[in-house]
């Protein structure tokens, strides 16, 4: 089922139930004013006449969507600018919060420095040299894209 179709489901199902509440609300209303003490059901025609639109109610959809367009792309050129700026922002945080990281396994490499060929830490020190690696290049690219925009 489409999307269109499921929300013009689910907008006639909820107008078709605030009539009925309506009309039943009108009707309790009528009944305590008209002095009906015997509690007599009063019954209303219930009409379904969402699926007959007239053409000024469709007009008038149509009208509010272009409206909703041109306002979201007036929204939207207004903060195309903060948009730049923001996305360089974080750019340039990213990069801090990697370097970070490559401090933290700088620090493992440092001391794991002695054996750093064959000790008792050798695997530390690779997986060290190596996470520190990654995150150095993520830190210097996130960098090098923030200042190329």
């Amino acid at each position: 089922m489409k999307p269109q179709t499921i929300g013009r489901v689910l907008g006639i199902g909820v107008r078709v139930a605030g009539r009925v509440a309506g009309q039943r609300l009108a009707g309790d209303a009528t009944r305590a004013t008209t002095g009906n003490s015997a509690g007599a059901p009063v019954t209303h025609p219930v009409t379904i006449d969402a699926a007959n639109e007239s053409p000024s109610i469709r007009m008038a959809g149509r009208s509010a969507s272009r409206a909703t367009g041109t306002l979201s792309r007036g929204v939207g050129g207004f903060l195309k600018p903060f948009r730049r700026v923001g996305n360089i922002l974080f750019l340039e945080v990213v990069g801090v919060f990697f370097f970070v990281f490559v401090l933290v396994f700088a620090q493992t490499l440092w001391r794991t420095r002695a054996s750093y060929l064959h000790g008792p830490d050798h695997q530390k020190f690779l997986v060290a040299a190596g996470l520190a690696l990654v995150f150095l290049y993520l830190s210097l690219s996130s960098f090098w894209r923030a200042r190329r925009k």
